[in-house]
Formats: C-alpha cells, structure tokens, sequence
C-alpha cells in the first residue's frame, strides 16, 4: 500500500537532475527488459547465433550498467535519506534493497540458464522462459515502486543539500543507451549489437 505522505516545507517545485537520471535509466532497462521479454517469446527462429548473442550482450547491460551503477547509488545515497526522514516508507525501502541484494545473483541465474538453453538445446528453453518472465515482472514492479513511492516521497522530505550529494554521484552514471550521453567506445561493440538486433523498443530488428 502506498504510504499516505504529507507536504513538507522542503519540498522542491523543480525535479533534481538525479530524478531525472533514475527515470531516464528505469525507461530504458524497461524498453531492454520487453525486448528480451519479445525475443525469447519468438525464439531463435533462423538465425540461432545472432538470437542468443543479442540475449547474452542485453543480459551483460543489465549486468553492467543497473546491477553495478544505479542500484548501488539508490541504496547507499537516496534510500537511507527517505528511510530517515519519511518513516513510513521505510518497509518499502528494506523490500527494495534486498532486492537489489539479489539483483546480481538473478542476472547471473539467467546467463547460466541461457547457455545451457544455447548449449543443450530445446530441453533447456522452458526453464529460461520461466525464469526470464519471472524476473522481467519483479524488474517492472521494483522499478514502478520506486517512481510512485520513493520517489515522491524523496522530493517532499529532501533538502537542497542532500540533492547536490546524489545528484553529483548519479550524474557520473552516463548510460549511452538513455540517448543523453555518446558512446563509451569501451562498449561500443556490445551498444552496436543490441541496437542492430535487438526488437523495438530498444533495437532496430523485427519485433
């Protein structure tokens, strides 16, 4: 249940750039997340290669740029300001970042499982395909939850300082598949080979 939050007098009338940031990445690993989510319901079709290398490179996104960039920053610097200052949201914030405990340990469950699916063929499909819609739904309930009830309530109970703090640290995440930022050319290949082949919302191939 969504905790009854009051007005604050701190309070800000104009978002934190890190609002935006949070958001610009959550609308991002959801355009990833249905396009793996439209893949695996096509299957390998003709082309096996390409399919399970585009699942490997969004699976090693998901692994790379979330898992080790965003979560952590929600959990170490905005989570324990709203645990502190808006009680109420303070269950949802435990539930949040045991989740993101486990956020690692789910990618890793699911590239083992898409290799033995690559590697032993069609047997192996239906526990990928379970596991992959599972984990698809808990990412979008996880990430709803914060936008609707995190945080809201951080724009009613944070200051202006807190917000330079974590807008300084998210500002350093520069996902380049936001659109905001270039290219790392460190990633270049594994941004080309999503892009090229992966399904709308996130790619150029057929959906």
């Amino acid at each position: 249940m969504t905790p009854d939050l009051q007005p604050s007098p701190k309070e800000h009338t104009m978002e934190p750039s890190s609002i935006h940031i949070i958001r610009d990445e959550h609308a991002t690993l959801a355009a990833m997340l249905r396009s793996l989510g439209m893949m695996v319901a096509r299957g390998p079709g003709a082309h096996p290669q390409n399919f399970f290398d585009v699942l490997r490179a969004m699976l090693f996104y998901i692994d790379e740029f979330p898992e080790r960039l965003h979560h952590p920053k929600e959990t170490e610097l905005l989570f324990p300001k709203v645990a502190a200052r808006s009680p109420e949201t303070a269950a949802l914030i435990a539930q949040l970042d045991r989740e993101h405990e486990l956020g690692e340990s789910n990618v890793r469950e699911l590239q083992h499982l898409l290799l033995a699916w690559e590697l032993l063929g069609e047997s192996r499909r239906e526990p990928f395909d379970v596991a992959a819609k599972r984990y698809l739904s808990f990412y979008l309930e996880h990430m709803r939850l914060e936008e609707t009830v995190i945080l809201p309530a951080a724009m009613k109970v944070l200051s202006a300082a807190d917000w330079k703090d974590i807008d300084a640290a998210f500002e350093t995440n520069c996902d380049p598949l936001t659109g905001q930022y270039p290219r790392d050319p460190l990633y270049d290949q594994l941004f080309t080979r999503i892009v090229n082949h992966a399904p709308a919302p996130i790619g150029l191939g057929e959906d």
